[in-house]
């Protein structure tokens, strides 16, 4: 594989502030992590106001993209080798100064942290939604070729704020109207996996469901309840995905234990021959 070391580890994880995150255990969490890249989505902060003892942690490189607008997205990427190449945002006009978008490369592999918008059915909100997948879907294909060039692999991880499948979310049934949920976004996911090219990692290794959920909404019992959604994805190329060895959510033990109302998803990748 050739790809950072023999191992990796990858994780994603909508920290739903990072500033708040760190005051209730993700400061932990990260300490404690055997992870080599870690996917933050929904930052919501400037590069100062980034807790020291996130930003400054021995051991690893830390890539922030903040928005412009401020308090709202910001994506980041932590690695513990230092990335050969930076860059944030995809080339969009509309969407490069809003948080949304940041990619290193190390040896043989470019990782993508990805924060979708979240849309609203009927609104502009959704209207935005829809425009960022057009672009985004194109610079997904631009990635994969580009890799394909170049012998690389990529993955692309975050919050892609829809649910695929009717497995999943738990209450699919009631969600069919909902963004998130709707069917041209649903559409939209096959197309990144049917016509680009890239695989749900999560997925074909956990191809029955339901699940595994990654986000629990904080009102009622959801979480306890486990009336989930899968929308946190890590979404390889195939040479990488076929690598995959374990996909596990990090799903708090209860309710007070969470940092955040997204669980980390993590994947382990080995350097053994690809499993049919």
């Amino acid at each position: 594989m050739g790809i950072v070391a023999d191992v990796l580890t990858v994780t994603t994880a909508n920290v739903n502030g990072i500033r708040a995150a760190a005051r209730k255990g993700f400061t932990e969490w990260l300490t404690a992590t055997t992870a080599d890249v870690v996917c933050l989505q929904e930052v919501r902060a400037t590069d100062d106001e980034i807790p020291t003892e996130v930003r400054d942690v021995d051991g690893w490189h830390l890539l922030l993209a903040a928005a412009a607008e401020k308090g709202r997205a910001g994506v980041a990427i932590l690695t513990r080798q230092a990335p050969t190449r930076r860059q944030i945002g995809f080339g969009s006009q509309e969407f490069d100064t809003s948080g949304r978008y940041v990619e290193v490369d190390l040896p043989g592999l470019t990782v993508g942290s990805l924060y979708l918008p979240s849309g609203e059915t009927g609104t502009a909100r959704q209207d935005q939604k829809e425009r960022f997948m057009k672009e985004f879907a194109g610079y997904l294909t631009e990635l994969k070729a580009r890799c394909d060039a170049a012998g690389r692999e990529a993955v692309v991880c975050g919050d892609w704020n829809i649910a695929h499948r009717e497995i999943d979310l738990k209450n699919w049934k009631t969600n069919r109207k909902n963004a998130g949920f709707l069917p041209e976004e649903r559409e939209w996911m096959g197309h990144v996996f049917d016509h680009i090219g890239y695989v749900d990692v999560v997925r074909r290794l956990h191809p029955e469901g339901p699940g595994p959920y990654s986000w629990w909404s904080y009102r009622g019992r959801a979480f306890d309840n486990d009336a989930g959604w899968r929308i946190d994805y890590q979404v390889a190329t195939p040479g990488l995905a076929h690598r995959a060895r374990t996909a596990v959510v990090e799903r708090a033990l209860s309710h007070d234990l969470r940092w955040s109302d997204h669980a980390p998803v993590t994947v382990t990748f080995d350097d053994a021959p690809a499993v049919a």
